[in-house]
């Protein structure tokens, strides 16, 4: 359970949660991703965080961990998959409890060392310190990249719900894509979601991380690519970038995969 880490949950959506449900996004929670709607949580978060600037007379949350106790239950947890950056920010409060440490140091020991980075990484924070879990990562365009698979020291370049579940009936699991078409996502028919990666079920095992405004990493274990795109579209949604962006990046890995 998600209180089993952060307690201070507990009268919130996530109260009754699981952290597998945070993962796989999952969680019957009122709060909108609509960018387009000025009146979404999304920018209640934002102004919480310090991402946005806080009006004056501002009354209302002033930290990441003050906004997210504020988030109820709408709808029931695992019936539908919606991605909501709550969920990250979430995830982060119990990666961070569950560790004991910052993200900043979990991710530079763990992760960003191990890589071999070229550059350091930079997180964004809110007014007590506390780095953003749902964005705000500041990289170089070299540095957000998996190892390879010939990689004599990492091992085999792995789908996430190999690696992380051990693979097997989880993975086959994580192939399902009814609540992901459930859910409205047009533009990726037959992907799925699980462990934070979007899931392309394709031939090659392609998965995703994908951010707002066209941000991209594609990974193609089977050909051995890694595609990384920075980008600023004037809107949030990739409706605009998907038809074009998802059939370039596996034409690329499939050519290069030969």
């Amino acid at each position: 359970m998600v209180t089993r880490y952060v307690p201070e949950l507990k009268e919130t959506a996530y109260g009754d949660a699981t952290v597998r449900q945070v993962m796989d996004m999952t969680i019957g929670v009122k709060y909108s991703e609509n960018y387009s709607d000025p009146k979404a949580e999304v920018f209640d978060y934002a102004r919480a965080g310090g991402m946005s600037p806080q009006p004056p007379g501002y009354s209302g949350p002033k930290t990441f961990f003050e906004f997210l106790v504020t988030l109820q239950k709408e709808g029931a947890h695992d019936d539908a998959f919606a991605y909501k950056t709550s969920n990250a920010e979430v995830l982060a409060w119990v990666v961070k409890r569950a560790s004991g440490q910052s993200m900043a140091d979990l991710l530079s020991s763990q992760i960003w060392q191990k890589l071999g980075a070229e550059n350091d990484a930079y997180f964004m924070v809110d007014s007590i310190g506390t780095e953003s879990g749902g964005g705000g990562l500041n990289t170089t365009l070299r540095d957000p990249r998996p190892v390879r698979r010939d990689d004599p020291q990492q091992g085999p370049l792995q789908r996430p719900a190999d690696r992380a579940c051990g693979g097997g009936g989880r993975y086959r699991e994580g192939r399902r894509p009814a609540k992901v078409a459930n859910a409205g996502y047009k533009l990726l028919p037959g992907w799925s979601y699980r462990d934070m990666w979007w899931i392309t079920n394709n031939d090659y095992g392609a998965f995703m991380a994908r951010g707002i405004y066209g941000q991209s990493i594609y990974i193609d274990p089977k050909a051995e690519v890694v595609i990384v795109r920075y980008a600023s579209h004037p809107y949030a949604a990739n409706a605009a970038n998907d038809p074009v962006t998802l059939p370039a990046f596996a034409a690329v890995a499939k050519e290069l995969g030969k």
